[in-house]
């Protein structure tokens, strides 16, 4: 059958109030750009004729500044779901004195799209994608991000495809598209090494149900800020760690395949690994492919990366399109549910490395609000990876706010990865190994190895004013470090010495 091709904003008109609407894409690879954007303004157009206009929102993770961006500042959205990292979306989804506020949920990145399939989130009515290609029998080439994809081309009724010219169609190969069923049914997946392939290199979908918008906008990719001395230091401590890890025989000579965050310390991670003449080529199973993957590639140090998507700087973005004969055999793009998946990770014996925003004492972790209220991102995929990983290592700096805040707390002020699942810290200041180790250890070590020295003194303080039970954790006294923050702006002014019995 004919292809239907419509404007950006015929298609923001098949979308209406209170409808489900899901969106391609991973961070801001692959996401659709125009017709969000002409969405948006629709909302506002029916705002200012007094009309309600609000979608539900599923993505496969943050998405660019088109979507989330757009969406936020028209007052747009009803709920959405999961990590983002906008600044508007951000902004609306904490002001809880604006009426009618976004409803925001936070979700693992791994059980997005097959919590859609069960029904626990509600229909998908519309799709919105971006493409390199699209057959008049429905076949879909998918761009630089997967995420959610395949299931929300599924379940819609209606399917959007942005055909975005600046993508060339010989990007078609490196997809490998898979689908998960649901129980009973569910089958093992047969991936067995990082370079492992199960699925299609392209979504098949009804054509009926097809309206193409095309397009030509660039990715919406910016570059990351250079390395300062802390994350440099960061990076050098994790290198220098996993050397010590195969001397000591607890990682293969080998090595194992690595899943890095995205942001300046995950970068500065990999890095450091590519310039440490003891690592070993590895291989990446992850979801966001950074700009130093695509460097270590170049030099032969990483020799396969399996992602969700190309999280890069448009320059890199550029340069990848221009060798694709290159990277082509090297590079592997999957739905977040694969590339997240809990049993593959534990399968592949994948090292897990994430950011956190503080980190107790006894090794618990907040990745997602700051001071236990305000959201950040959210949890992405750190926990997937974290909980089973062969190796769970979380960074940070070891203070924030010029030192006013000291991101090794006595008690995290929310909770997202327990201390059961973290064995490593890693700060500037060192390495905090905590397998094996009691609460009393992981305490002393997280201090020494990890902590600021100007916060070292109160926090061995801390532990000695609990003198019962198994873990030394003071109820009366275990925010006062947040406490002094809130009420003098820096956490040094804590006074621990009053509870003191």
């Amino acid at each position: 059958m004919a292809l239907k091709f419509i404007s950006a904003e015929e298609a923001a008109a098949l979308i209406n109030h209170d409808q489900n609407v899901g969106f391609s894409g991973f961070t801001h690879a692959g996401c659709p750009k125009v017709v969000p954007v002409a969405l948006a303004k629709r909302a506002e157009e029916e705002h200012a004729k007094g009309n309600p206009f609000k979608i539900g929102m599923f993505t496969g993770a943050s998405t660019g500044d088109s979507i989330d961006g757009s969406l936020a500042r028209a007052n747009a959205v009803k709920f959405r779901t999961p990590y983002q990292t906008n600044r508007d979306m951000r902004n609306a989804v904490n002001n809880k004195q604006v009426h009618d506020p976004i409803d925001y949920f936070d979700m693992h990145l791994s059980q997005v799209a097959q919590e859609i399939r069960y029904g626990f989130l509600g229909g998908v009515d519309v799709a919105i994608v971006e493409a390199c290609e699209v057959t008049e029998d429905g076949k879909i080439v998918p761009t630089a991000g997967v995420g959610i994809t395949p299931t929300i081309c599924r379940m819609a009724k209606t399917v959007i495809v942005e055909l975005n010219s600046k993508v060339p169609s010989s990007l078609r190969g490196i997809h490998d598209l898979y689908e998960l069923q649901d129980p009973p049914k569910r089958r093992h997946i047969n991936i067995f090494e990082v370079q492992g392939r199960i699925g299609l290199e392209y979504i098949k979908v009804d054509p009926e149900k097809i309206f193409i918008v095309e397009t030509s906008e660039e990715s919406e990719g910016g570059g990351f800020a250079p390395l300062d001395k802390t994350t440099a230091q960061i990076g050098d401590n994790v290198a220098n760690f996993f050397v010590n890890e195969m001397k000591s025989g607890r990682i293969p000579q080998g090595f194992l395949p690595v899943q890095s965050g995205v942001g300046n310390i995950a970068n500065a991670v990999l890095g450091s690994m590519g310039s440490n003449k003891d690592i070993p080529r590895f291989d990446v199973y992850t979801e966001v492919i950074q700009d130093a993957v695509l460097n270590m590639m170049r030099e032969g140090k990483i020799s396969f990366a399996s992602g969700c998507s190309l999280t890069v700087s448009n320059e890199q973005l550029q340069q990848l399109y221009d060798d694709l004969d290159f990277f082509k055999n090297k590079l592997v793009l999957r739905p977040s549910e694969i590339s997240n998946n809990p049993g593959l990770v534990r399968r592949l014996g994948v090292i897990g490395i994430n950011t956190a925003i503080e980190v107790d004492i006894f090794g618990n972790v907040n990745s997602t609000h700051v001071m236990g209220n305000n959201m950040m991102n959210g949890i992405g995929g750190s926990g997937d990876f974290t909980r089973n990983s062969y190796l769970s290592i979380f960074v940070t700096p070891s203070i924030a706010k010029n030192g006013d805040i000291s991101c090794i707390v006595p008690k995290v002020s929310h909770t997202d990865h327990t201390e059961h699942s973290v064995k490593v810290i890693v700060s500037e200041y060192g390495v905090a190994d905590l397998r094996g180790k009691g609460p009393n250890q992981r305490a002393r070590e997280i201090i020494e190895k990890c902590a600021h020295p100007d916060y070292r003194p109160m926090l061995h303080e801390y532990i000695t004013l609990q003198d019962k039970g198994h873990t030394p954790q003071d109820l009366y006294s275990c925010y006062e470090f947040h406490k002094s923050f809130l009420e003098t702006g820096s956490m040094k002014n804590a006074d621990l010495s009053k509870f003191k019995k």
